[in-house]
């Protein structure tokens, strides 16, 4: 594809699955299997697809090092199975390792309990120029903690301050400090990738029946996935209280994993074309220190 289809195809996929206003989201109207975003687009054509997108990604991010003003934060959640790990893998395989940093955030340590929820989060940040990215994130404090709130009791929280609005407060704590974010500087984009229960199974069954894929199964899994309908409704409430303009949820159909990386490619390629990026422009003292650094080599025998 050229790269005027590939911008108008990426702003198209930005705006189907972009939610900016959460107020009247509801996830049952949603459809993982979904894979219409572009139409005439199919599987087979997604290969080349993506590889024109990667390459496209590739030359923005290489501005946006080289400009240094904006950083990128990409925030990807999902149910286990729903394909982070492969997302990450694929879309962002062509970038510069230098001008991105990946993060996944699992159970948290001693000393990230002895911090507020948004510590460890805050530390990984990308700084200007990079793209960071986040495999799970501090989200998980309104999803696996509100499915589970016994967790809370690990967090050494003061027992004044767990009150019913627990998860509510720290939505808006969120939502807040997002747009703090996003006017220093931090461009942050969240991905859901929506995946259905019965593609969950699907992948799961794979991963037992599949040895080279065997470790990639924890039992654990099949006990979270117990709570599906809890999880269902916190993603929910978690989408129509942190979406914003500047920060905004993308509800990413999942069943279909070539669907899933290329529209996640698209939204990435139409969040880094917005940003007006450029290589610096040299002064003209700065361009004749280099045609005399260029005289001296040229003289060189």
């Amino acid at each position: 594809m050229k790269t005027e289809e590939i911008l108008r195809a990426a702003k198209s996929l930005r705006e189907k699955y972009a939610v900016t206003d959460g107020e009247s989201f509801r996830l049952k109207n949603c459809n993982p299997n979904e894979t219409d975003g572009l139409p005439g687009i199919r599987k087979i054509d997604s290969k080349e697809l993506l590889d024109d997108g990667v390459r496209m990604m590739a030359d923005l991010q290489d501005m946006l090092y080289a400009q240094d003003h904006w950083s990128i934060l990409l925030i990807f959640q999902a149910m286990d199975a729903a394909g982070k790990d492969g997302i990450i893998k694929h879309v962002m395989s062509g970038v510069n390792p230098q001008g991105c940093e990946v993060h996944s955030f699992k159970s948290p340590s001693t000393e990230e309990l002895d911090h507020d929820y948004m510590w460890r989060s805050m530390r990984r940040l990308p700084a200007r120029g990079m793209i960071g990215i986040f495999n799970r994130s501090y989200y998980e404090e309104v999803l696996v903690v509100r499915v589970h709130p016994e967790i809370l009791q690990s967090q050494k929280i003061p027992a004044e301050l767990i009150g019913k609005n627990i998860f509510e407060k720290r939505q808006a704590d969120i939502r807040q400090m997002e747009a703090f974010m996003s006017r220093n500087g931090t461009v942050v984009r969240k991905f859901f990738l929506h995946v259905s229960k019965e593609e969950q199974k699907k992948r799961f069954l794979e991963r037992i029946d599949t040895p080279e894929k065997n470790w990639k199964f924890s039992p654990t899994d099949v006990k979270e996935r117990q709570h599906w309908d809890q999880y269902m409704e916190a993603y929910e409430s978690m989408i129509q209280t942190t979406s914003s303009t500047q920060a905004p949820w993308h509800i990413i159909p999942a069943d279909n994993k070539w669907y899933t990386r290329v529209v996640v490619s698209g939204i990435i390629i139409d969040t880094l074309a917005s940003l007006n990026l450029h290589y610096p422009q040299v002064d003209e003292k700065r361009k004749a220190q280099l045609q005399e650094v260029r005289a001296t080599l040229m003289a060189e025998k």
